[in-house]
């Protein structure tokens, strides 16, 4: 997961509700009030929400009915349709939508796309991002029609969540933002380093990856590549396998790996395992190659699931034994991922049937202590690309995953002359769970995603570590990986899921400010991606609630503007700030003793805000203008207000280490009042001012 410069146009996007309820899945068709054949079910309508996560459809023939189809109900769709009877035809379409099965998704999209555009006419629209939604993750693009409707959904989708997008800041100005807080007491620097995790755990020219935490952090498990003339896998012209390795951790540092002994080493392939929390219980795949038949003679697939259990006394694990034909496919099964209670496995499978390339799908112990079939997640996580690397939380009930199917990726997606070309490859998810389903997928970030791939991946189980795999910038062979560490940051935190929203305004005219919002997390170091405002000047930021936080917002138009804060359930901050473009600047606080140029006390917020502004623009230059009133003799006024935009100038320099280049000092003495003639105090004090010009250089 290497951090780069990428495209950062990110939507803020959650999830929908539709509430449906269904008693019976047969084809027997009844009258309803309304004369319109419907299906024997009961149904609910649509409820009004003001968030997102309360509108969800429940599919309840996801892994029952491969395809659902009903002609009668078609014709009924089509007849209201053709009536230009909009609620009829929405809660026709809700009903047959509620009974999809997975292959519908791909070949009946245009249901959804028709209802959803039904709901935006209607002003229904979080039912109609919904229905977007599930049109931009399942949509088959097979010919021109298909991928026009594709890009009219997706032109339909960007309009409707414009300002709900997240517009991320790209690393290369992040990482100036990060040089920035170092030069100012009042922002930390963050903690975020790549840390390889060194030569006991790493071997050099050799790909190492796929790593698994335990849950006491004190153990992880990983996948080496291996050179072997033996296997048939080529890579720069060698052969290699795979297996599974171990390195046990212990105030900070790691023993040198090792590989799992025999059974678990096989003349299989191996990888991608999983150990329960008292350390007894390992779940792996096994993979086929020429010559392994002895140790994969049940195996199903080209990588099936195994779990191997531990004996207490002796230490030695158990022949490992499949999982059977109910959990593995005659495809590729693999990645397992544990649930908080351990009574759940995640894993990705390439089987028939699912929703695109890769699936996610989960089994779960069952009263006599064995495992159900394999069941598929639905069509929230699961789109037509695909969907691998699950991993679940070890403290909350929280769920992340790696795709390059979802809505919103930091790859990006091109159409060109009736071609469709997808550039798109996998980036880090996270959902969180809510009244007994999973959310909609969000992003986990460009501090987490890149313009490459990003799968495999573990974090512990104080969320303070993220592990994963990757190549290191100046390796020659990006082939070859190593184990990194790397700081959690918020957007994949677990408990990252309380609203700080905000907006900046214009204090004088109210039209919103173009700018940059950073939020640091003043306790934990957690470093949190900065963001440019919206279109409405607004943000919004998931944040972990009752932590303390330093709120940032930096600009070409206005001042720097900094407020500390406590947070406590979602919260709402409105700020606004006066205009200082194309303007010439004064302090009432800037107001020098009679006949000095000493630098006040009182002087200093305000020039505060100066320095701020400097740092913040270093491509904008300074000037300083010092001036008198009339009384008194003109020259001695000239050196008086000279010594005072010199004092000015030098007080900016030394505490904001600005450059002298960047500030011009000009002292005028009484040629320039603003007031003339002077004929009362007040003409005189307003005369007597120092004032500042900001232009870009």
């Amino acid at each position: 997961m290497s951090k780069r410069i990428v495209n950062f146009l990110f939507f803020f996007f959650s999830a929908f509700c539709l509430a449906f309820a269904q008693s019976d899945k047969t084809n027997n068709n009844t009258n309803n009030k309304d004369g319109y054949k419907l299906q024997d079910i009961d149904y609910e309508l649509i409820k009004k929400s003001d968030s997102d996560d309360d509108y969800h459809f429940n599919f309840h023939n996801i892994g029952i009915e491969d395809r659902f189809y009903d002609v009668h109900l078609l014709e009924d769709i089509d007849a209201a349709t053709k009536k230009g009877n909009d609620y009829k035809t929405i809660n026709l379409l809700e009903v047959y939508i509620s009974h999809f099965g997975i292959r519908n998704f791909s070949e009946d999209t245009k249901l959804l796309w028709q209802l959803g555009q039904l709901y935006e006419k209607n002003d229904m629209l979080l039912q109609a991002k919904a229905c977007y939604r599930l049109v931009l993750k399942h949509h088959s693009l097979n010919t021109y029609t298909q991928v026009k409707d594709y890009t009219t959904a997706l032109s339909n989708f960007d309009e409707l969540t414009s300002l709900e997008k997240n517009h991320y800041v790209p690393l290369e100005y992040y990482y100036k933002l990060v040089d920035f807080r170092k030069q100012v007491d009042t922002l930390r620097p963050p903690k975020s380093v790549l840390l390889n995790m060194g030569d006991e755990v790493n071997k050099e020219n050799t790909p190492d990856y796929g790593p698994s935490i335990s849950r006491n952090s004190d153990l992880i498990i990983f996948t080496r590549k291996l050179m072997d003339n033996k296997m048939p896998y080529l890579i720069q012209n060698q052969t290699f396998r795979e297996g599974l390795y171990f390195s046990k951790g212990e105030n900070g540092f790691w023993s040198d790996a090792v590989e799992f002994p025999q059974p678990i080493k096989s003349s299989c392939n191996e990888g991608s395992a999983i150990i329960s929390k008292d350390g007894d219980f390992l779940v792996f795949s096994r993979c086929q190659v020429n010559g392994c038949q002895r140790d994969c003679y049940d195996c199903l697939g080209s990588c099936d699931l195994f779990y191997s259990k531990k004996n207490p006394l002796t230490d030695n694990w158990s022949k490992p034994v499949n999982f059977g034909k109910d959990v593995n496919s005659i495809g590729w099964d693999s990645q397992p991922s544990f649930s908080i209670s351990e009574d759940t496995i995640y894993f990705a499978s390439n089987r028939l049937g699912g929703f695109g390339l890769s699936d996610i799908y989960y089994i779960y112990k069952e009263d006599n202590d064995k495992w159900s079939a394999a069941i598929n997640m639905g069509p929230v996580i699961n789109s037509r690309g695909n969907e691998w690397s699950p991993f679940h939380s070890k403290m909350y009930n929280v769920f992340y995953f790696s795709s390059n199917g979802q809505v919103l990726n930091f790859d990006t997606t091109q159409y060109s002359n009736g071609i469709f070309k997808s550039s798109i490859t996998n980036d880090l998810y996270k959902c969180n769970y809510k009244n007994g389903r999973w959310l909609e997928p969000k992003n986990l970030g460009p501090l987490v995603n890149g313009s490459g791939d990003e799968t495999y991946f573990s974090i512990d189980a104080n969320n303070k570590l993220l592990y994963y795999a990757r190549t290191e910038e100046s390796a020659k062979n990006k082939e070859i990986t190593d184990l990194f560490s790397f700081p959690v940051p918020m957007e994949a935190q677990p408990l990252a899921t309380t609203l700080l929203s905000g907006t900046l305004l214009d204090s004088e005219t109210g039209k919103p400010y173009k700018g940059i919002v950073s939020v640091i997390d003043l306790e934990h170091g957690i470093e949190v991606a900065p963001k440019f405002m919206r279109e409405d000047g607004s943000y919004e930021f998931d944040l972990i609630d009752h932590n303390k936080y330093l709120l940032v917002i930096q600009g070409d138009d206005f001042f720097r503007i900094e407020e500390l804060f406590q947070l406590n359930g979602d919260t709402t901050i409105s700020s606004t700030a006066k205009s200082i473009t194309q303007k010439t600047l004064q302090f009432t606080s800037i107001i020098f003793e009679n006949g000095k140029a000493d630098i006040l006390d009182n002087m200093h917020q305000d020039l505060g805000k100066i320095i701020n502004f400097m740092i913040d623009n270093p491509e904008y230059k300074l000037k300083i203008g010092g001036h008198t009133d009339s009384e008194g003799n003109e020259e001695t006024n000239q050196k008086l207000s000279q010594k005072r935009a010199d004092a000015i100038k030098k007080y900016l320099e030394d505490n904001g280490f600005i450059e002298s280049s960047k500030i011009e000092a000009t002292g005028f003495g009484s040629k320039k009042p603003i007031r003339t003639p002077e004929l009362t105090d007040e003409d005189k004090s307003i005369n007597r001012r120092v004032e500042f010009e900001i232009n870009k250089s």
